[in-house]
C-alpha cells in the first residue's frame, strides 16, 4: 500500500501530470519541460523528483543534458500509467503542450 501511495501521492499534482502526458510522447529534458509548462527550471526538477521517486520517470544522460523519460516497471506504475495515456488526450492544456513541446529546442532553450 506504501507504493500506491507513494505514487498517487506524485500524480496529485496539475504539473506533474502535464509532466506525464508530456513524457508518454517524447522524452525530454529539464529545460523543454521548463519552456511548456512556463515555470522554472528549478521547479521543475522539483517535480521530477517526485516523480523519479514515486517509481515513475526514470533519467538517462545524454551528453549535457538529462533526458527523462517514462518508467513502466512495478503493477501500479504501470497499470496507471496506462491509463493515463488514454486520459486528458482531449484536454485543452494537454493539446496546448503538446504543440509547444513540437517547437521545444533543446540547444536553444538550454544555452549550452
Amino acid at each position: 500500500m506504501e507504493t500506491l501511495t507513494m505514487v498517487l501521492k506524485a500524480l496529485a499534482d496539475r504539473n506533474r501530470l502535464r509532466i506525464i502526458k508530456l513524457l508518454e510522447k517524447k522524452n525530454m529534458c529539464v529545460c523543454e519541460l521548463a519552456f511548456v509548462l512556463g515555470i522554472t527550471q528549478p521547479s521543475v526538477s522539483r517535480h521530477l523528483k517526485k516523480l523519479e521517486t514515486a517509481g515513475l520517470i526514470e533519467g538517462e544522460q545524454e551528453s549535457f543534458w538529462t533526458n527523462y523519460s517514462l518508467k513502466k516497471g512495478n503493477t501500479y506504475t504501470g497499470g496507471l500509467l496506462n491509463n493515463l495515456g488514454g486520459w486528458l488526450n482531449d484536454d485543452a492544456v494537454t493539446i496546448s503542450d503538446l504543440k509547444k513541446a513540437a517547437q521545444a529546442d533543446r540547444r536553444k532553450l538550454c544555452n549550452k
